[in-house]
């Protein structure tokens, strides 16, 4: 199948080869180019484009070549398999690429794809979203060399008492304690941190809010780490049957189904 000649970014999956979309698979295998995260991006799914196709790795190119590789190829009737590292909308840098393709009359086409949050989730056997305990998901990462806007500062985010997940803060751990505990956070808060989630070599650690930045220390995990915490993270959830949702409760009526009522 050929594809049309525009720029595919597409969402490669946690790790594992296996995560990505069955569209972004079939683009990765029929892309004449293909220019890709390679710090970040498995080497076997990138193994599967095929034999002619130009791969390039993307590591070592600022924007503007990038860019210009993309325009080109397009420009000359090529298409491109942009291949980003989980779900590009999610902190993928895609935007600026965006404008610059824009600019040159270049088409493009996002292809979503597995976010690390929700296979780090996946690993941990959890529910981001438990029924009377917490029903919002706050993506999110703390400050750093990189600024934050001032109504997302972690403080105030943590004040929601939901589920918070922290991409891109493993080195910053001591600060996402102390501006959580301001936010009224226990100390026995659960967390779970998931570096290289699916990958062979995924590490996981389970810990509290207070002891977060000991453990990370001591399991040596500076970076590629995703960072749950909330109570929907606390792994005895699973032996207490105390959070069922309305949905298949069979007193529950909804437009599928006549809920019955006790006794009847």
């Amino acid at each position: 199948m050929t594809l049309e000649p525009k720029v595919y970014i597409v969402g490669a999956g946690p790790g594992d080869p296996e995560l990505i979309t069955v569209k972004g698979s079939r683009i990765l295998r029929t892309a004449d180019v293909v220019l890709y995260t390679d710090s970040l991006v498995n080497d076997e799914l990138i193994a599967t484009a095929k034999p002619e196709a130009q791969v390039l790795q993307s590591s070592g190119m600022d924007l503007e070549r990038q860019v210009e590789i993309m325009s080109e190829a397009v420009q000359a009737g090529r298409s491109v398999a942009r291949v980003h590292t989980g779900d590009p909308a999610v902190y993928g840098a895609i935007l600026e690429q965006m404008v610059l393709l824009k600019q040159r009359g270049v088409a493009y086409e996002i292809v979503p794809g597995v976010s690390s949050v929700f296979a780090s989730a996946a690993v941990l056997g959890a529910e981001l979203t438990v029924p009377d305990l917490t029903q919002t998901v706050i993506l999110t990462r703390a400050e750093g060399r990189t600024p934050v806007p001032d109504r997302e500062k972690l403080r105030d985010l943590a004040s929601h008492h939901c589920t918070v997940a922290l991409f891109l803060s493993a080195t910053l751990a001591k600060k996402v304690v102390v501006e959580f505990l301001a936010a009224g956070w226990s100390e026995d808060t659960p967390v779970a941190v998931v570096q290289r989630a699916t990958w062979p070599d995924q590490k996981i650690v389970r810990t509290t809010l207070a002891q977060l930045p000991a453990d990370l220390r001591a399991a040596g995990i500076t970076m590629h780490a995703m960072i749950l915490a909330g109570w929907a993270l606390d792994p005895g959830l699973v032996d207490k049957d105390a959070h069922r949702s309305k949905l298949y409760d069979k007193s529950f009526t909804h437009g599928y189904r006549k809920g019955v009522k006790p006794g009847e």
